[in-house]
């Protein structure tokens, strides 16, 4: 039986811009050459071409051993340690007479020590192997034998056809077929590769969206011709041959694995890239092997030591020899009681030069002290011993999510208190994937009361500035508190007694605040889902801002609670009787968002029967659209903006214009054959026609919300800054996102100077519309050196004004886009981007994709050579985490696939800081004065016994008992007060 679908809605009929019109471009012309060679057979396994390709099966392993090369690779880890081939010598020599002790009395330390080291390698990986094997059994609805059968992932083949259902995540690279839709759209929840919580919205194409149940895909054959596999995120190359016509695929018919169906109940497709073909595991990078500084420090003192030893084995040996020979003179034995006259070779007074000799390698056993085993034996425990104190710290326990900080290996302790630069994601790992609605200006009047993060750090820092007294301060806290009794609702964070409870209907300006919220409630594309369960109305949005600004109409007045495919519906309060009312808007055009326009429109009939142009969007586009009637409150609302964007909120404009039926009719034609058109230049036809229409605006107001942060994030990242720690931020945001959370985290500060790197601009525009790959390579190379230069010479300048002047000098922070990244990580750029990066305070890298998060993970690691950490959420962290000197994950909604692959685990960022400027300082000191204790004990000892050995004529005998339990209760438990540090907070 065909499953039921949604109907009601044809979203390619609303949507007006290129995401749904499928075209062939330049670099389909490519298909079938070099690095654009795969043929996929869709449904037709027993093809005898299909047969003949052996791609990948959809099998992942993310382990760092298999059984096969466990052994061997864990000890070559192992002996990369060079006191421990020193040992493996000496055990083996000491299977021979020469050995001044027994055999046993050293292989069996040694094969203890390495054995426990391999043990505890061999448990972490295991847990990888139990996350590879969870991963690799899930299930899947795959089609065969004319209907759909559950099967494991790691079953699947290239050119199955899958069917994937709502909240599942999808099993490999797929080409969407069709989906619950009659139009063939889905929406995918990325937050696992980019970091980007704002929902993506996928098109089928159009010959295969009526594809919909088991009886349509009998006769379904097709073959699939596309670029090979590639760690690209964001663009796919190919072409689907179908009923003898061949149809182009672009990335927005590709389903990614690891990212999950939402808002639709089910979709259809192929599947093109299985298993380490698809491009998140082409963005994965192998599991490295770490080793902390100190641990190669110690292998430098162990060379030093080592010389120490054969100088002083061989100074014994010399005087050995000598010894020896004189025990025979003249015939007299000076030694008679030695036996001189039935020796061995090993003292033999006839053969002196060859007893010293062998006497040279007895000694290198016997003073082996210098070099003692015992050490790293004690430095494991004591590494243990520390990795339990950091489990079990109840300051970094989080009672909410009841997730404890966890050591995941024990060889990085010492180095946490080291780190000189932090690289953090941001979605999941600064903030909480939630949008608050907190503020908003409505016809020049600010209403909100709540405080963010940023306003309230800001109200410590001008603390002696605020009058104690503020009558404003302590309405605004009143009613704040009042307002905080009532029940919390997810998305809305706003307290103004002037606008809840139907209040509004009593301010000045009744009528502006009803079309405010009025346009709140109809400028989206979400759709409401009633609960079966309790009957709540939820809302499927593309973005956690557009959830926002519905649940704060509603909360209003304003309820969105229907769409079909021609109208919202609306149970709104009407200001002039005082009740609720439904009402119906016929929906005519939807003008959607994109990064280009930076706005949204919508266009309905009421049912005055009035035309009305509905308008959201950013400042930088919205108040050069106003008509001059229509700027009443624009300088108000401009001042707002500019508070809420202190407080490091998100702003958008809100605007609306009647429309004229003449006008509507005349620009509707014309923004039809835009629509319509097949041209190289469709998207700026359409954008021309959608400009036109939204101008002669009339502004209402701005909306603010918050992109909740993680608790104690600011004051984290700032004690973090203050302790001389650099702070980089890489997420797949978009600029103006991570921008506004640099503000928010106060990563970025008002007092800073922004120096933006990116590559839109006109002329690079143009010469991609041209499709000169060549010129586009040279122009975006020569575009980003020059900004490079500007910004070395903004510094340079501002060093130089701030010496002459003897004022502090001006910080500055980095912001880089994807696209640039790429360019300034080339060999004859990457120095001068180095010096600039090394010069600001903070760097946010934004579209960043897995893989260059590792690369720029890899370049600041080698660049600084000082210890670099990690820390995300995500999967699409991992590489960066693994990258890194240290990887610690954060236990949070993305899934466990951080954790997995990090060094240290904690539920939020703000633990970050004990982690670091407690438990990193303790375990430094501990492990580092411990270490100088023991080669100081042992020194002593060594030197002790040689002058020992002087006195009994050098003949290798001794005698020792020392104790060790006093180094591990040094080396494990000390505390020291963190007297040291350079900031009053640090001490403990």
């Amino acid at each position: 039986m065909p499953e039921e679908r949604r109907r009601g809605i044809l979203f390619s009929k609303l949507y007006s811009f290129a995401c749904f019109l499928s075209k062939f471009e330049d670099k389909h012309a490519q298909i079938g050459r070099r690095g654009y060679s795969r043929v996929v057979y869709c449904n037709d396994p027993g093809n005898p071409g299909a047969v003949q390709l052996k791609y990948r099966g959809n099998f992942v392993s993310t382990t760092k051993y298999t059984a096969v090369n466990f052994i061997p690779k864990s000890l070559f880890e192992q002996f990369r340690r060079v006191a421990n081939i020193y040992f493996l010598v000496v055990a083996c020599v000491s299977f021979s007479p020469l050995a001044p002790y027994s055999a046993p009395s050293v292989l069996v330390p040694l094969l203890v020590v390495i054995g426990v080291t391999m043990a505890k390698e061999g448990v972490e990986d295991w847990r990888r192997k139990k996350q590879d094997i969870e991963a690799n059994n899930q299930k899947v609805r795959v089609y065969r034998d004319y209907t759909f059968h559950e099967t494991k992932w790691k079953k699947l083949r290239v050119g199955d056809l899958v069917k994937v259902c709502k909240d599942e995540y999808f099993p490999a690279d797929i080409i969407l077929l069709s989906s619950s839709y009659e139009d063939g759209i889905c929406y995918v929840e990325t937050m696992n590769l980019d970091g980007e919580t704002n929902l993506k919205l996928k098109h089928a194409l159009e010959v295969t969206s009526h594809l919909h149940d088991e009886n349509s895909f009998r006769q379904f054959r097709a073959v699939i011709k596309c670029e090979d596999p590639n760690e690209n995120l964001f663009s796919f190359v190919g072409a689907l041959s179908y009923d003898g016509k061949e149809y182009p695929l672009s990335i927005k018919q590709l389903l990614l694995r690891d990212s999950k169906l939402k808002n639709t109940e089910y979709i259809y497709g192929v599947v093109v890239f299985t298993g380490h073909d698809t491009k998140v595991m082409q963005n994965a990078t192998d599991p490295p092997s770490k080793r902390s500084k100190i641990e190669k420090k110690m292998d430098k003192i162990i060379y030093i030591l080592f010389s120490t030893l054969i100088v002083i084995a061989s100074v014994g040996s010399v005087f050995f020899g000598i010894e020896t020979k004189k025990d025979i003179s003249g015939g007299k034995y000076r030694r008679w009681y030695l036996r001189p006259d039935d020796s061995t070779v090993f003292y033999d007074p006839k053969r002196p030069f060859l007893a010293a000799f062998l006497h040279f390698f007895t000694a290198l056993m016997l003073y082996g002290y210098l070099i003692p085993i015992s050490l790293y034996v004690s430095i494991e425990i004591v590494k243990v011993l520390q990795s339990i104190f950091i489990n079990q710290d109840q300051d970094m326990y989080d009672e909410e999510t009841n997730r404890p900080a966890r050591a995941r290996t024990s060889n990085l302790n010492e180095e946490l208190g080291q780190v000189y630069t932090i690289l953090s994601d941001k979605t999941g790992t600064l903030t909480c994937n939630s949008m608050e609605f907190v503020k908003c200006s409505i016809a020049g009047t600010d209403y909100g009361h709540g405080t963010t993060e940023v306003e309230r750090a800001l109200m410590r820092r001008r603390g002696a500035l605020s009058e104690p007294g503020d009558a404003v301060n302590d309405v605004q806290r009143h009613h704040g508190d009042a307002m905080d009794s009532r029940r919390s609702i997810r998305g809305f964070n706003f307290r103004d007694e002037r606008i809840m409870n139907g209040q509004w209907v009593n301010d000045p300006h009744p009528d502006i605040i009803q079309k405010f919220f009025r346009v709140l409630a109809i400028c989206h594309t979400a759709i409401p889902v009633v609960n079966k369960e309790s009957g709540e109305i939820l809302f499927e949005a593309e973005s956690p801002d557009e959830a926002a600004f519905i649940i704060a109409a509603r909360e209003v007045g304003f309820e969105f609670n229907g769409r079909t495919q021609a109208s919202i519906s609306l149970h709104e309060l009407d200001y002039e009787t005082g009740k609720k009312v439904d009402r119906v808007y016929e929906l005519l055009q939807v003008l959607e968002f994109s990064s280009a326009r930076k706005r949204m429109s919508v266009v309905v009939r009421n049912v005055e029967n009035q035309l009305l142009l509905l308008c959201k969007g950013a400042d930088s586009v919205m108040f050069e659209r106003l008509s001059q009637d229509g700027r009443l409150f624009e300088s108000q609302t401009r001042d707002h903006i500019k508070k809420y964007a202190e407080a490091g909120l998100r702003t958008l404009v809100i605007a609306y214009r009647e429309l004229g039926e003449e006008e509507y009719k005349s620009w509707e034609e014309k923004f039809r054959m835009a629509k319509t058109s097949v041209t190289a230049d469709h998207d700026a036809l359409v954008d021309e026609a959608a400009d036109k229409i939204e101008r002669n605006l009339i502004l209402l107001g701005a909306t603010a919300v918050e992109d909740k942060l993680q608790k104690g994030v600011p004051e984290c990242i700032k004690k973090l800054s203050q302790a001389g720690i650099k702070i980089w931020v890489l997420t797949g945001d978009k600029m103006e996102t991570a921008v506004n959370i640099g503000y928010a985290c106060s990563l970025l500060r008002q007092d800073m100077k922004q120096i933006t790197i990116t590559l839109d601009s006109p002329d690079i525009d143009a010469l991609e519309k041209q499709g000169d790959k060549e010129a586009i390579a040279k122009a975006s190379l020569e575009s980003i050196m020059k900004q490079i230069r500007e910004g070395i010479s903004q510094i340079n300048s501002a060093k130089q004004s701030s010496n002459s002047a003897k004022e502090s000098t001006l910080l500055f922070g980095l912001i880089i886009d994807g696209k640039s990244l790429d360019f300034s990580l080339k060999k004859n750029v990457v120095k001068s981007f180095f010096e600039l990066a090394m010069n600001c305070s903070s760097v946010i890298c934004c579209r960043s994709s897995p893989k260059q998060k590792a690369r720029v993970t890899r370049f600041v690691k080698e660049g600084t050579s000082k210890t670099t950490l990690s820390i995300g959420d995500g999967a699409n962290d991992v590489g960066m985490l693994q990258e890194a000197d240290i990887g610690v994950g954060i236990s949070g909604v993305e899934g466990m696939q951080a954790v997995m692959a990090s060094d240290y685990s904690v539920a939020q960022f703000r633990f970050l800081e004990r982690l670091l400027l407690v438990h990193g300082h303790w375990c430094y000191r501990r492990i580092a004065m411990m270490i100088c204790y023991f080669f100081y004990k042992n020194i002593t000892f060594g030197f002790t016994l040689f002058w020992f050995e002087a006195q009994a004529s050098f003949s290798g005998c001794f005698c020792t008992t020392l104790p060790r339990v006093p180094h591990l209760i040094f080396g494990g438990s000390r505390k020291h007060p963190l007297q040291l540090a350079p900031h009053p907070w640090l001490d403990v």
